[in-house]
């Protein structure tokens, strides 16, 4: 099929989501999911594709019965034969396809194929059958493989559809036409061939010590980068090697009918011409109509266009005549004024309205040959540079208005076994986290579309790194001629391209991480993103430090370096030094990676480490299985965060006790770097976190973990976040506003007090009048000297609130001079009561909103509410507070909701604890009167 490509001359784009599951079954058109497959090694299947694809085939070998999508490993610990890998030292459990790694490890022994010592490296099958109507019988169909690795070759009802030259790497989508091989009233049988990868690559030493020796990401040559595929399948410091190396068929698969007319390729575009003024949307429709038949067709292009998750707006319906002749592939331009849109914000600069357009080609006779639909929101985007003191800062637009970046890096499941809903609940706690960038990591993968339509429902701008890494592509190790197959690579570069193009969340693409491809991928990169897309930037590396050689094209548009950096550090740091590293700006002008360790919370740390039991020759509390779930992957870093919390709070008696101390550094580490960013909030471009998320049941770089519980540090970058913030800065002593709103805050009162350990009141300041007329930055008040006169551990309680009294801004700190802070293992008990002001039911979540209420006249110290059903907490919950700090007499509201599914029909609980308070339990989350 000729494709259409399209190449506007502007900068700025709206978006547009295809929603493959989401097609209506009008007359002809339609589209199942092929989910239940057989699966089996062709090591014991010995018969070919030809015979395996016929319906009437009976094999003498027993096959697993799989749930496509499902990786070749997933299947089998699905069917017991391998234990789960995410769970203590199992993937020990596990041979390697690399035959080195299998014989250093002694691996071998548990291949369960007979006289195979390794299991990955020949190719397995995938059969599945199915009915299709006799009534179907004539039309076009077409089988939709979204995603394989790394290879597969197909068959459907006996004939070889695609070879395994065809379908290589583990980001192209593939539209196969099997029209003439569909038999319509009978059954029909899928037989897919998937070959492991070419290279499996050589994993670096495995990670059994706690505190074991530096870990070469991507192994200690790099070979996995041969490969167009997720390279730190391999191993890397926060994930160990994934055995087959995610072979398989890890995306869906579909069977699409259709008429012989067909739509494809669209891509939706918008200019708002009149910025700042966004009365006007000029829209832009380019697709493909394909006849497949001999027969000339003259029918209409019908779009229907509404809103998807907002009221007010009516929907819009136009045609277009478009004549297709016979098996003819015709490109079709349509434009169209679009009066006082509803436009996409990211999150907290507004909100992420959706619309939804219907597209249909209606025959001459009045019957429907396709008919999809897609999401799409209504922004642009751009971008530019600054030069600051030698270091150039790049700065990102949002439907005219300048957007600074707080989010971080998303890294994929270890056996990339997320689905939508799990994708749903992790871009929601972005959200609630006050996240409003996600990067996609170059050493993983670009993930299917269910994440993409969650990142544009919540608000979140995504960053894209195409599969380079400079730990494979030469920059540290590995090759520049990697990966061996160009061909392979830009194949799947323009097939990404044309599946996430347009959506409103994706941002800027990226030629990689940390480093750069060779001279003829980079160049393809480049220019098929301006040929494909030309509607968002591209940068050539998430990190500045990766300089391009001379006379090769930059930043597209604008030709200049990338503008953002990496480099952390990645340890735990004092607040104090984020400040000094933000205000020397240098690569803090745009930090695309920094991060801490950060632990998660002792409720599912008993999951992450089944066996916690401490190695007495190794710091409290380690052993092993910590540094297999990555502790050992920066022994330096994860020791000093535990010397750090020792002599700060001071040894840790228990389990529980460690474990709380811990969240203490988490709040405090990432309070320090989202609040130093923020006191530079239009000096800087953004600040990112390596990382967000979690691979595998992890100890380090995460804000969430893998269970979906938020640690501390989640909170603390909540609050640092959100739109208007108040805090302390940690460089000169100062109270400060911030205003992250495109529009000026309201008249407030900022109210700092100052208590000792044993609560008692030392000092409290006030200031009125306090405005900001847009996003900026604004001292209130000086503490510096009131702070020098305190030689005690101290708490800086603040409190920003409107005229009305109304909350808008509370924050904590505990500071002490010399940072001995174990005055807080003594402190007095407090009191909190909860009470339940409001409770409602959604479509797909429930919700509560408490006030939590400081009894007694002590403070009540990190304060943690949790969800909770039949003894077990609800992940995720999505709070707006958590690990609070009141003031006596204090009071805080907040809210929590949760999926709808996690709570089922039980009537769930909230259990409070705290430092400093005794832990209650209320039963029944009814509205109090």
């Amino acid at each position: 099929m000729k494709r259409l490509v399209c190449i506007p001359a502007f900068l700025f784009t709206i978006s547009l989501i295809f929603t493959s599951h989401a097609l209506a079954q009008n007359g002809v058109v339609k589209q199942v999911k092929l989910t239940n497959f057989d699966l089996q090694s062709s090591a014991l299947v010995k018969e070919p594709g030809s015979e395996i694809s016929n319906p009437a085939y009976h094999s003498r070998v027993y096959w697993f019965p799989v749930k496509v999508p499902s990786t070749v490993l997933t299947g089998l610990v699905a069917n017991h034969i391998y234990p789960d890998p995410y769970q203590g030292l199992n993937n020990m459990l596990i041979p390697d396809a690399s035959d080195q790694f299998n014989k250093e490890y002694n691996l071998e022994q548990y291949s369960y194929l007979p006289n195979e010592p390794n299991p990955w490296k020949k190719p397995y099958w995938y059969r599945t059958t199915f009915k299709v109507p006799a009534t179907d019988k004539g039309h076009y169909f077409q089988l939709i493989f979204k995603g394989i690795n790394y290879r597969a070759a197909v068959w459907l009802n006996g004939k070889l559809i695609a070879d395994s030259a065809q379908m290589a790497g583990m980001f192209a989508e593939h539209n196969l036409d099997v029209s003439s091989e569909i038999k319509a009233g009978a059954e029909n049988a899928l037989a897919v061939k998937i070959y492991p990868l070419d290279y499996p690559g050589y994993p670096s030493k495995e990670q059994l010590q706690a505190l074991g020796p530096f870990y070469e990401n991507g192994g200690p040559t790099g070979d996995i980068g041969k490969n167009v595929t997720m390279l730190c399948s391999a191993g890397w410091d926060w994930i160990p090697p994934v055995r087959d190396r995610n072979m398989g068929i890890w995306q869906p698969v579909f069977l699409r009918t259709t008429s012989a007319v067909t739509i494809s390729r669209p891509q939706l575009i918008t200019e708002l011409p009149k910025l700042p003024d966004t009365s006007v949307a000029n829209l832009k429709l380019n697709l493909t109509l394909a006849n497949h038949s001999a027969r000339a067709e003259a029918g209409k292009l019908r779009i229907n266009i509404a809103p998807e998750n907002f009221t007010g707006a009516a929907p819009v319906q136009y045609t277009e005549d478009v004549n297709v002749g016979g098996h003819e592939s015709k490109g079709v331009k349509l434009n169209k004024l679009f009066s006082n849109p509803h436009l996409w914000w990211p999150n907290n600069y507004g909100r992420a309205n959706l619309y939804r357009v219907r597209l249909q080609y209606v025959n001459r006779d009045g019957s429907v040959a396709d008919d999809t639909s897609f999401v799409f929101g209504v922004r642009t985007v751009g971008s530019k540079t600054t030069t600051v003191k030698g270091f150039v800062r790049r700065d990102f637009y949002v439907n005219g208005k300048r957007v600074h970046l707080d989010g971080g890096a998303w890294v994929p499941d270890m056996m990339v076994n997320r689905d939508s809903a799990r994708y749903d609940y992790e871009m929601h706690l972005c959200r609630n986290a006050n996240v409003n960038l996600v990067r996609i990591w170059g050493g993983g993968v670009t993930p299917p579309d269910a994440f993409w339509n969650a990142a544009d429902r919540y608000g979140l701008m995504v960053w894209s790194d195409f599969w380079v890494t400079g730990d494979t592509q030469g920059e540290f190790k590995g090759s520049p001629d990697w990966p061996l197959e160009g061909n392979v690579f830009v194949t799947n570069v323009v097939s990404t391209i044309y599946r996430i193009r347009n959506h409103p969340s994706l941002l800027v693409w990226t030629g990689g991480n940390e480093g750069h491809a060779r001279r003829e991928l980079y160049d393809a990169m480049r220019n098929n993103i301006i040929n494909l897309d030309g509607t968002r930037p591209f940068i050539p590396s998430s990190s500045g430090f990766a300089k391009l050689p001379q006379g090769w094209e930059g930043s597209y548009p604008d030709n200049m370096p990338s503008g953002v950096y990496s480099g952390g550090p990645y340890a735990w740091r004092d607040p104090k030094i984020y400040y000094r590293l933000a205000d020397a700006g240098r690569d803090w002008v745009f930090k695309d990676e920094t991060g801490i360790p950060s632990q998660p919370p002792y409720n599912t740390l008993a999951k992450v480490i089944p066996n916690l039991v401490w190695d007495t020759k190794l710091p409290f509390p380690l052993n092993n299985s910590w540094g297999y779930h990555d502790a050992a992957t920066g022994a330096a870093q994860y020791d000093k965060y535990i010397e750090e919390m020792v002599k700060r709070y001071g040894q840790p008696a228990t389990m529980v006790n460690f474990s709380d101390k811990m969240q203490l550094m988490n709040y405090v580490g990432y309070q320090g770097i989202f609040e130093a960013a923020g006191h530079k909030l239009n000096e800087t471009g953004g600040v990112m976190l390596w990382k967000l998320n979690a691979a595998l049941p992890s100890v380090v770089w995460q804000i969430y973990d893998w269970y979906l519980e938020p640690n501390a540090g989640y909170y603390a970058m909540q609050n640092a976040c959100e739109p208007v913030h108040m805090q302390f800065n940690q460089d000169d002593s100062t109270v400060a506003v911030i205003n992250r709103y495109h529009h000026p805050t309201a008249d407030l009162r900022a109210t700092v007090s100052i208590y000792n350990a044993d609560s008692k009141l030392l000092k409290t300041f006030n200031a009125g009048g306090v405005k900001l007329d847009s996003a900026g930055t604004k001292q209130i008040m000086p503490l510096k000297e009131a702070m020098q006169g305190i030689n005690e551990m101290v708490f800086v309680v603040m409190d920003l609130k409107d005229k009305a009294g109304k909350a808008v801004s509370h924050n904590c700190y505990w500071l002490s001079p010399g940072n001995d802070l174990k005055a807080l293992n003594n402190m007095p008990d407090a009191k909190v009561s909860v009470k339940v002001l409001g409770a409602s039911k959604g479509k797909n979540e429930d919700k509560w909103i408490l006030q939590v209420t400081n009894n007694s006249d002590k403070l009540a110290f990190f304060v943690r509410p949790q969800l909770m059903v039949n003894g077990e907490e609800v992940m995720p919950a999505y709070w707006s507070s958590n690990y609070f700090t009141l003031a006596p007499h204090g009071d805080i509201t907040v809210s929590v909701s949760a999926p709808a599914v996690k709570l089922g029909s039980n009537t769930p609980a909230i259990v409070v604890e705290g430092w400093n308070i005794e832990k209650q339990t209320i039963n029944s989350l009814v509205k109090t009167k």
